[in-house]
Protein backbone atom coordinates (compact mmCIF):
# COMPACT_ATOMS: atom_id res chain seq x y z
CA UNK A 1 0.00 0.00 0.00
CA UNK A 2 2.91 2.50 0.68
CA UNK A 3 4.73 1.40 -2.45
CA UNK A 4 1.03 2.31 -4.39
CA UNK A 5 0.90 5.56 -2.71
CA UNK A 6 4.49 7.14 -3.35
CA UNK A 7 3.80 5.40 -7.11
CA UNK A 8 0.44 7.75 -7.42
CA UNK A 9 2.39 10.80 -5.75
CA UNK A 10 5.28 10.82 -8.00
CA UNK A 11 2.46 10.47 -10.46
CA UNK A 12 0.78 13.52 -9.63
CA UNK A 13 4.11 15.43 -9.16
CA UNK A 14 5.45 14.19 -13.03
CA UNK A 15 1.58 15.32 -14.09
CA UNK A 16 2.09 18.59 -12.23
CA UNK A 17 5.28 19.28 -14.09
CA UNK A 18 4.50 18.24 -17.54
CA UNK A 19 1.36 20.67 -17.60
CA UNK A 20 2.52 23.46 -15.16
CA UNK A 21 6.45 23.96 -14.89
CA UNK A 22 6.53 24.86 -19.02
CA UNK A 23 5.98 27.63 -21.02
CA UNK A 24 1.81 28.24 -20.46
CA UNK A 25 1.37 30.98 -22.70
CA UNK A 26 3.24 29.88 -25.55
CA UNK A 27 2.24 26.55 -25.08
CA UNK A 28 -1.23 27.80 -25.37
CA UNK A 29 -0.66 29.85 -28.22
CA UNK A 30 0.97 27.14 -30.08
CA UNK A 31 -1.81 24.83 -29.58
CA UNK A 32 -4.19 27.31 -30.82
CA UNK A 33 -2.78 27.56 -34.02
CA UNK A 34 -2.13 24.05 -34.74
CA UNK A 35 -6.02 23.12 -33.97
CA UNK A 36 -6.88 25.76 -36.89
CA UNK A 37 -5.10 23.55 -39.41
CA UNK A 38 -7.51 22.56 -41.61
CA UNK A 39 -5.88 19.23 -42.93
CA UNK A 40 -8.60 16.16 -42.94
CA UNK A 41 -5.39 14.15 -42.85
CA UNK A 42 -3.71 15.72 -39.97
CA UNK A 43 -6.68 16.00 -38.22
CA UNK A 44 -7.68 12.78 -38.06
CA UNK A 45 -4.06 11.75 -36.98
CA UNK A 46 -4.58 14.71 -34.24
CA UNK A 47 -7.98 13.18 -33.28
CA UNK A 48 -6.38 9.65 -32.68
CA UNK A 49 -3.30 10.88 -30.86
CA UNK A 50 -5.42 12.85 -28.54
CA UNK A 51 -7.89 9.40 -27.62
CA UNK A 52 -4.50 7.47 -26.94
CA UNK A 53 -4.53 10.41 -23.51
CA UNK A 54 -8.61 10.88 -23.42
CA UNK A 55 -9.57 7.21 -23.57
CA UNK A 56 -13.66 8.65 -22.66
CA UNK A 57 -13.18 11.00 -26.24
CA UNK A 58 -17.52 9.81 -27.61
CA UNK A 59 -17.52 11.67 -30.59
CA UNK A 60 -20.95 9.43 -31.61
CA UNK A 61 -23.06 12.39 -29.91
CA UNK A 62 -21.54 14.79 -32.21
CA UNK A 63 -23.61 16.31 -34.88
CA UNK A 64 -21.40 15.22 -37.50
CA UNK A 65 -17.97 12.96 -37.61
CA UNK A 66 -15.91 14.01 -39.64
CA UNK A 67 -13.74 17.52 -39.22
CA UNK A 68 -11.69 19.46 -41.30
CA UNK A 69 -9.70 20.66 -38.33
CA UNK A 70 -8.90 19.41 -34.17
CA UNK A 71 -10.79 22.94 -33.87
CA UNK A 72 -13.90 21.91 -35.47
CA UNK A 73 -13.36 18.78 -33.09
CA UNK A 74 -12.98 20.73 -29.99
CA UNK A 75 -15.91 23.05 -30.58
CA UNK A 76 -18.31 20.06 -32.02
CA UNK A 77 -22.12 20.76 -31.90
CA UNK A 78 -24.20 17.95 -30.46
CA UNK A 79 -27.21 16.34 -32.46
CA UNK A 80 -30.66 17.56 -31.09
CA UNK A 81 -32.47 16.46 -28.23
CA UNK A 82 -29.19 14.33 -26.84
CA UNK A 83 -29.35 16.62 -23.69
CA UNK A 84 -32.89 16.73 -22.53
CA UNK A 85 -33.29 20.38 -20.38
CA UNK A 86 -35.23 20.06 -17.03
CA UNK A 87 -37.96 22.43 -17.96
CA UNK A 88 -38.79 23.15 -14.28
CA UNK A 89 -39.68 26.74 -13.32
CA UNK A 90 -38.03 26.12 -9.90
CA UNK A 91 -35.01 24.33 -11.10
CA UNK A 92 -31.47 25.59 -12.52
CA UNK A 93 -29.58 23.23 -14.67
CA UNK A 94 -25.98 22.83 -15.59
CA UNK A 95 -24.55 25.17 -18.32
CA UNK A 96 -22.09 22.18 -19.07
CA UNK A 97 -21.30 19.06 -19.04
CA UNK A 98 -18.76 18.57 -16.21
CA UNK A 99 -17.66 16.70 -13.41
CA UNK A 100 -18.84 18.57 -10.20
CA UNK A 101 -15.91 19.45 -7.79
CA UNK A 102 -15.42 21.78 -4.99
CA UNK A 103 -19.23 22.89 -4.58
CA UNK A 104 -21.18 24.30 -1.12
CA UNK A 105 -21.97 27.38 1.39
CA UNK A 106 -19.80 30.69 0.58
CA UNK A 107 -18.53 31.33 3.85
CA UNK A 108 -19.46 35.17 4.20
CA UNK A 109 -17.33 35.40 0.81
CA UNK A 110 -15.13 32.91 1.24
CA UNK A 111 -14.64 29.95 -1.59
CA UNK A 112 -12.82 26.91 -2.06
CA UNK A 113 -10.92 25.56 -5.26
CA UNK A 114 -9.97 22.29 -3.18
CA UNK A 115 -10.51 21.28 0.54
CA UNK A 116 -7.78 23.48 2.59
CA UNK A 117 -7.56 25.80 -0.36
CA UNK A 118 -9.69 28.55 0.34
CA UNK A 119 -9.85 31.67 -2.05
CA UNK A 120 -12.55 35.02 -1.84
CA UNK A 121 -14.48 36.70 -3.90
CA UNK A 122 -12.90 39.88 -4.34
CA UNK A 123 -9.84 37.81 -5.12
CA UNK A 124 -11.41 36.22 -8.59
CA UNK A 125 -13.96 39.53 -9.15
CA UNK A 126 -12.91 42.79 -8.32
CA UNK A 127 -16.37 44.22 -8.22
CA UNK A 128 -17.94 45.47 -4.22
CA UNK A 129 -21.48 44.71 -5.63
CA UNK A 130 -20.89 41.28 -6.56
CA UNK A 131 -19.08 40.37 -3.18
CA UNK A 132 -22.40 41.92 -1.50
CA UNK A 133 -24.90 39.95 -3.58
CA UNK A 134 -23.43 36.59 -3.19
CA UNK A 135 -22.32 36.88 0.39
CA UNK A 136 -23.24 33.56 1.81
CA UNK A 137 -24.48 32.20 -1.00
CA UNK A 138 -23.95 29.11 -3.17
CA UNK A 139 -20.97 27.87 -5.17
CA UNK A 140 -20.25 24.86 -7.44
CA UNK A 141 -17.53 24.05 -10.02
CA UNK A 142 -17.40 22.49 -12.93
CA UNK A 143 -14.93 20.59 -14.58
CA UNK A 144 -14.85 20.22 -18.00
CA UNK A 145 -12.29 17.66 -19.25
CA UNK A 146 -10.52 17.66 -22.82
CA UNK A 147 -13.04 14.74 -23.74
CA UNK A 148 -16.08 16.27 -23.13
CA UNK A 149 -18.77 18.59 -25.20
CA UNK A 150 -17.22 22.57 -24.80
CA UNK A 151 -20.08 24.30 -25.22
CA UNK A 152 -22.04 26.58 -22.37
CA UNK A 153 -25.67 27.17 -22.55
CA UNK A 154 -28.24 29.44 -20.21
CA UNK A 155 -28.69 27.54 -17.02
CA UNK A 156 -32.02 29.38 -15.82
CA UNK A 157 -34.41 32.28 -18.28
CA UNK A 158 -32.11 35.48 -18.15
CA UNK A 159 -30.59 38.52 -19.82
CA UNK A 160 -27.05 39.13 -20.31
CA UNK A 161 -26.09 43.38 -20.02
CA UNK A 162 -22.04 42.79 -20.12
CA UNK A 163 -19.44 40.68 -20.08
CA UNK A 164 -16.72 41.58 -17.70
CA UNK A 165 -13.11 39.74 -19.20
CA UNK A 166 -10.29 39.70 -17.06
CA UNK A 167 -6.66 38.64 -18.65
CA UNK A 168 -4.42 36.33 -16.53
CA UNK A 169 -2.50 33.16 -16.49
CA UNK A 170 -2.77 29.57 -18.31
CA UNK A 171 -2.26 27.17 -15.38
CA UNK A 172 -3.94 23.46 -15.29
CA UNK A 173 -7.07 23.55 -13.58
CA UNK A 174 -7.35 20.04 -13.23
CA UNK A 175 -7.48 18.70 -9.08
CA UNK A 176 -3.17 17.92 -8.98
CA UNK A 177 -3.22 21.72 -9.94
CA UNK A 178 -5.84 23.00 -7.53
CA UNK A 179 -4.06 21.20 -4.58
CA UNK A 180 -0.73 22.83 -5.14
CA UNK A 181 -1.60 26.44 -6.26
CA UNK A 182 -3.21 28.48 -3.96
CA UNK A 183 -5.81 31.18 -5.49
CA UNK A 184 -5.44 29.18 -9.14
CA UNK A 185 -8.55 30.52 -10.28
CA UNK A 186 -8.08 33.99 -9.26
CA UNK A 187 -4.88 33.89 -11.28
CA UNK A 188 -6.12 32.46 -14.82
CA UNK A 189 -7.89 33.99 -17.55
CA UNK A 190 -11.64 34.58 -17.00
CA UNK A 191 -14.87 35.98 -17.80
CA UNK A 192 -17.86 36.50 -15.55
CA UNK A 193 -21.74 36.53 -16.50
CA UNK A 194 -24.09 38.11 -14.32
CA UNK A 195 -27.50 36.21 -15.38
CA UNK A 196 -30.02 38.52 -14.78
CA UNK A 197 -33.19 36.45 -13.98
CA UNK A 198 -35.71 39.29 -13.66
CA UNK A 199 -35.41 39.22 -9.90
CA UNK A 200 -32.52 40.37 -7.97
CA UNK A 201 -32.94 38.49 -5.01
CA UNK A 202 -32.48 35.17 -7.16
CA UNK A 203 -29.67 35.83 -9.97
CA UNK A 204 -26.74 33.60 -10.56
CA UNK A 205 -23.51 34.26 -11.86
CA UNK A 206 -21.40 32.46 -14.12
CA UNK A 207 -17.37 32.52 -14.45
CA UNK A 208 -15.85 30.57 -17.56
CA UNK A 209 -12.08 29.99 -16.61
CA UNK A 210 -9.40 29.29 -18.97
CA UNK A 211 -6.70 27.15 -18.83
CA UNK A 212 -3.54 25.72 -20.17
CA UNK A 213 -4.21 25.11 -24.21
CA UNK A 214 -7.65 26.69 -23.81
CA UNK A 215 -6.83 29.91 -22.83
CA UNK A 216 -9.65 31.37 -25.72
CA UNK A 217 -13.44 31.66 -25.17
CA UNK A 218 -16.26 32.66 -27.34
CA UNK A 219 -19.45 34.47 -26.34
CA UNK A 220 -22.25 34.71 -28.93
CA UNK A 221 -23.20 37.75 -27.59
CA UNK A 222 -20.02 39.60 -28.60
CA UNK A 223 -18.26 39.60 -31.63
CA UNK A 224 -15.08 37.82 -31.83
CA UNK A 225 -13.20 35.68 -29.34
CA UNK A 226 -11.49 36.58 -26.12
CA UNK A 227 -7.99 35.13 -25.48
CA UNK A 228 -4.75 35.44 -24.20
CA UNK A 229 -4.30 38.97 -26.45
CA UNK A 230 -7.03 40.21 -24.28
CA UNK A 231 -5.56 42.29 -21.89
CA UNK A 232 -7.19 43.79 -18.76
CA UNK A 233 -10.12 43.81 -17.19
CA UNK A 234 -12.53 44.39 -20.51
CA UNK A 235 -15.96 45.56 -19.44
CA UNK A 236 -18.02 44.47 -23.03
CA UNK A 237 -21.20 45.71 -23.06
CA UNK A 238 -23.94 43.53 -25.04
CA UNK A 239 -27.88 42.74 -24.88
CA UNK A 240 -28.81 39.34 -24.97
CA UNK A 241 -31.79 37.42 -23.85
CA UNK A 242 -31.16 33.58 -23.16
CA UNK A 243 -34.28 30.64 -22.79
CA UNK A 244 -32.82 27.46 -20.15
CA UNK A 245 -30.59 25.38 -22.28
CA UNK A 246 -29.83 28.50 -25.62
CA UNK A 247 -26.32 28.01 -26.42
CA UNK A 248 -24.08 30.83 -24.66
CA UNK A 249 -20.80 30.08 -26.21
CA UNK A 250 -17.87 27.78 -26.19
CA UNK A 251 -14.02 26.71 -24.65
CA UNK A 252 -11.85 25.96 -27.41
CA UNK A 253 -10.50 22.82 -25.14
CA UNK A 254 -11.44 22.14 -22.08
CA UNK A 255 -11.39 23.96 -18.70
CA UNK A 256 -13.73 24.95 -15.96
CA UNK A 257 -16.90 27.29 -15.00
CA UNK A 258 -17.68 28.29 -11.48
CA UNK A 259 -21.36 29.02 -10.73
CA UNK A 260 -22.33 31.34 -8.29
CA UNK A 261 -26.28 31.46 -6.91
CA UNK A 262 -27.62 34.04 -4.37
CA UNK A 263 -28.29 32.67 -0.98
CA UNK A 264 -32.48 31.94 -1.40
CA UNK A 265 -31.04 28.73 -3.99
CA UNK A 266 -30.35 25.18 -2.32
CA UNK A 267 -28.42 22.43 -3.94
CA UNK A 268 -30.53 19.85 -5.67
CA UNK A 269 -30.06 16.68 -3.04
CA UNK A 270 -28.02 14.22 -5.04
CA UNK A 271 -25.20 17.16 -6.17
CA UNK A 272 -21.83 15.28 -4.85
CA UNK A 273 -18.16 16.33 -5.44
CA UNK A 274 -16.74 13.68 -8.51
CA UNK A 275 -19.83 12.72 -10.37
CA UNK A 276 -20.61 13.29 -13.83
CA UNK A 277 -23.75 15.61 -14.79
CA UNK A 278 -24.86 16.49 -18.38
CA UNK A 279 -25.86 19.86 -20.00
CA UNK A 280 -29.69 20.18 -18.98
CA UNK A 281 -29.64 18.29 -15.65
CA UNK A 282 -30.69 19.61 -12.34
CA UNK A 283 -27.99 20.91 -10.28
CA UNK A 284 -30.05 24.22 -8.23
CA UNK A 285 -33.29 24.75 -7.07
CA UNK A 286 -35.20 27.63 -5.60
Amino acid sequence: MLKLIAYLSQQEQLNFLLTNRIPRRWLTQLTGWFSRIENPILTRISIALWRLFAHDLDLSEARKQSFNSLHECFIRELKPGVRPIDRRESIIVSPCDAIIGAHGKIEGTTVYQAKGFPYRLGDLIPDESFRKKYRDGLFVTLRLKSSMYHRFHAPVDCRVHEVNYISGDTWNVNPIALKRIEKLYCKNERAVLQLDTGNPEYTITLVPVAAILVASMKFHCLDGEMDLRSRGSNYLSCRASYSKGDEMGYFQHGSTIIMFATSHYVFCDDIQEGQDIKMGESLIAS
